[in-house]
């Protein structure tokens, strides 16, 4: 995985108004701590730090620190819940050679089965890895899977030098028989029949 500069500058005011202002400057307030260090309270440029958090787990170079530049992986991402904007991101400082629990996206490829309909209940899965070697996903093949199948989290194909850190029995996807996937109809008849037998009923009492 390649680093990705970014260049961080301190902060020194705290709080709603101040964090409005840093995003005003079209900044973004952030944290940096680990390694038993007291933690940092920075702001990162908006549009640099937006399109380097699209690459899952992206390993940043923060520099312009009192410390020189440090490594670290962004654990915390806080957006904007109608309009998207980046409003505090909390980054973890990692180390060359370290190993560090994430989450990586599970890919799909392959085709499901005839007559049969594919049901994901996990869509990432978390591993451990080298911090400066985190895979951007694992592929999860679904050819040949048939009807009734089910993958485990011990099934999967975990890329070099990452291992799984999740439960192995954890299920991740099944494929089930698409002719069973809707309710039946007679069970949401029958409170319609019900419905009307009552109204019947009422009509004889009358």
């Amino acid at each position: 995985m390649s680093e990705v500069r970014i260049a961080a500058e301190p902060r020194t005011e705290f709080g709603k108004g101040a964090a409005r202002r840093t995003r005003r400057a079209g900044k973004v307030p952030a944290v940096l701590y680990g390694h038993g260090t007291d933690p940092q309270h920075i702001s990162l440029p908006g549009h640099e730090l937006m399109l380097a958090l699209k690459t899952p787990n992206v390993l940043l170079r923060v520099e312009g620190l009192g410390s020189g530049a440090e490594l670290a992986l962004p654990k915390d991402v806080q957006r904007d819940p109608i309009k998207g904007f980046l409003e505090h991101v909390d980054l973890l400082l990692v180390k060359r050679g370290e190993k560090v629990e994430v989450s990586i996206p599970i890919e799909i490829t392959g085709d499901v089965v005839a007559g049969g309909r594919l049901v994901q209940t996990e869509v990432e899965i978390a591993v451990e890895a080298e911090a400066t070697h985190i895979p951007q996903n694992v592929e999860l093949d679904i050819s040949g899977l048939e009807v009734d199948s089910q993958v485990l989290a011990r099934d999967l194909k975990l890329p070099s030098g990452a291992t799984l850190a999740a439960d192995e029995e954890l299920l991740l996807v099944q494929i089930v028989d698409a002719t069973l996937s809707a309710e039946p109809a007679g069970e949401e008849a029958e409170p319609e029949g019900e419905t009307a037998e009552a109204g019947a009923e009422a009509e004889s009492a009358e």
